[in-house]
């Protein structure tokens, strides 16, 4: 006889979840008294909030490509949950949250800590559960784990009653997980892979658009091969970094609203755009109405209703990514595309003299400090575009941040989330003031677990993003955009027991930085800047892409 705790632990560690996340209470209790039973088999992460907890669960899946799970109770416990439930919808991150509930004799009567969290959920998840039976829950479990990370993925919720937790029965575990259930892949369409080989030959201003969705499919080497033999410039969303190497001379890198002047001209100039696993996001794309207008555009993506959606493609093909462009690699005839690039790299503007202390020079004093297998993780902000613009992402899931929701307070939480799914690979945060007072008090979980961090706040005392559109949009009247406090972050830090330190010249920041890989302890970085310092180029909003300020 087991338990429904006891089926549901079980169920994770036949899907190789051995790594788990969460937050304990009453309605939940029964998982964690099963847990210490599993002890040496399952690592269960507490965190201080259940907003990182969740948050920890989606960077671990966005950094290892495996679905994270995460435990919260009932009623506030779940609800805190939202706001990572969202931001991993936005993004398709496979976690599941697994909820407590109250008894299911108390479902429905307001009960103490009683919340419809399934109801909630639903618009922000892939798929909701409530398990009434206790012979369902190793069904549940498996069908969530497999909707989550199948097709494209996604968040899913699952509510435990806690009397179903608690019940026993003598119903046999499978042998073996059921495979995902997803829709099968359809035949290839060749007709519509041959029409696009055609307008790939006969195209002189080709360009790849490549999004989340290369990542999400484990499709970055045949992107690579694509492109290379080709000869096609690659741009890619601020989900898609990383998916092609950034140091690679073909590498445009990012596009839209801040995307460096010659991505976002060769999107304008260009005759053909591969769009691969993108969604034409409006922060992306700009006016709508002027979108590669010159352009034929073809779109490839796995979930329809991406189709037509914000932008009128001229072709689309469904599918699963790897069949298509493993098809295209074979097909493709190899053409070279030289004063195409060469007008291309004509139109990248000078960097910043390296010797400045700028945003710029930060962001790439730290990237230099670091091997090109680190991953960075950033928050929402001027901070997160800088780091866009400036640190290249050599490999897929090099970068996690939050693109579609653009959370502020989700970027130590995934960090932690990052370190625990890859403890030998070096991981930096970098975040703003604003973010970071967000979750703050998760450097508890830092220092809890004594996790390898590098943390480096950019620290300009104020909600910089807003400030910068209060200056080009509102005259400059700075309403409630000042963090200016007597807050000490480098006392906050060491009050967790974490090494801390600040920094205001490149000097200090390059010692600060060989300082923090010296030993395997996390670090603290307060990076002073100017309040001033603003994010270009810019395109505002109602502007094509090709309509970009660059100060």
């Amino acid at each position: 006889m087991r338990t429904g705790s006891e089926i549901i632990l079980d169920t994770l560690l036949k899907n190789n979840i051995t790594k788990i996340f969460g937050y304990p209470g009453g309605a939940i209790m029964p998982v964690y008294d099963a847990l210490l039973d599993y002890t040496g088999r399952i690592t269960h992460y507490r965190f201080a909030h259940e907003q990182g907890a969740v948050h920890a669960t989606d960077g671990y899946a966005r950094s290892t490509g495996e679905p994270g799970i995460c435990f919260v109770t009932s009623g506030p416990g779940a609800t805190n949950t939202i706001t990572g439930l969202a931001t991993a919808y936005m993004d398709s991150v496979p976690i599941v949250v697994l909820s407590g509930q109250v008894p299911t004799s108390l479902l429905g009567k307001d009960s103490f800590q009683e919340i419809d969290i399934t109801s909630i959920a639903e618009p922000i998840t892939k798929k909701t559960f409530l398990v009434d039976d206790v012979d369902k829950m190793e069904d549940v479990i498996n069908e969530a784990i497999a909707v989550a990370r199948g097709g494209r993925p996604g968040p899913v919720l699952v509510d435990l009653p806690k009397d179903i937790l608690l019940a026993k029965t003598g119903h046999l575990p499978a042998a073996n997980p059921p495979t995902p259930k997803d829709t099968p892949a359809p035949p290839l369409d060749t007709a519509a892979l041959e029409a696009i080989l055609l307008k790939l030959a006969e195209a002189e201003r080709p360009v790849i658009y490549a999004g989340g969705g290369v990542k999400s499919s484990n499709t970055s080497a045949l992107l690579q091969a694509l492109a290379k033999k080709g000869d096609i410039p690659v741009i890619n969303t601020l989900m898609g970094l990383g998916t092609f190497p950034m140091d690679h001379p073909l590498s445009l890198g990012l596009s839209g609203m801040h995307g460096h002047p010659e991505v976002n001209e060769a999107m304008s100039r260009a005759d053909l755009l591969l769009v691969i696993g993108a969604r034409f996001s409006d922060r992306a794309i700009g006016l709508s109405e002027t979108f590669a207008r010159d352009a034929f555009i073809v779109q490839l993506d796995i979930d329809e209703t991406e189709f037509s959606k914000n932008i009128l493609c001229d072709l689309y093909l469904a599918g699963d990514l790897k069949n298509n462009l493993a098809y295209l690699v074979d097909h493709l005839d190899a053409k070279a595309h030289s004063e195409w690039l060469a007008w291309i790299a004509g139109k990248k503007h000078p960097p910043k003299p390296d010797t400045l202390y700028c945003p710029e020079n930060i962001i790439k004093t730290a990237r230099k400090a670091y091997p090109d297998e680190t991953i960075l993780v950033t928050d929402t902000g001027q901070h997160q575009m800088w780091a866009a613009q400036h640190w290249p992402v050599i490999h897929p899931r090099g970068m996690l941040t939050s693109g579609g929701l653009g959370t502020m307070g989700y970027g130590l939480g995934a960090a932690i989330g990052a370190c625990i799914g890859n403890p030998d690979t070096p991981v930096v945060l970098i975040s703003g003031d604003g973010s970071f007072r967000m979750n703050s008090h998760e450097l508890l979980t830092v220092a809890t677990y004594n996790l390898n961090l590098t943390i480096l706040m950019i620290n300009n005392e104020s909600l910089g993003m807003v400030r910068q559109w209060q200056k080009l949009f509102h005259d400059k009247r700075y309403s409630e955009t000042s963090n200016k406090s007597s807050l000490d972050y480098i006392l906050l830090a060491k009050a967790y027991g974490i090494q801390g330190v600040t920094v205001d010249s490149l000097s200090d920041l390059q010692t600060a930085l060989e300082a923090s890989k010296k030993d395997s302890k996390a670090h603290f970085i307060e990076v002073r800047i100017d309040p001033d310092e603003d994010v270009y180029p810019f395109v505002p909003p109602g502007k094509s892409i090709g309509e970009y300020l660059v100060k």
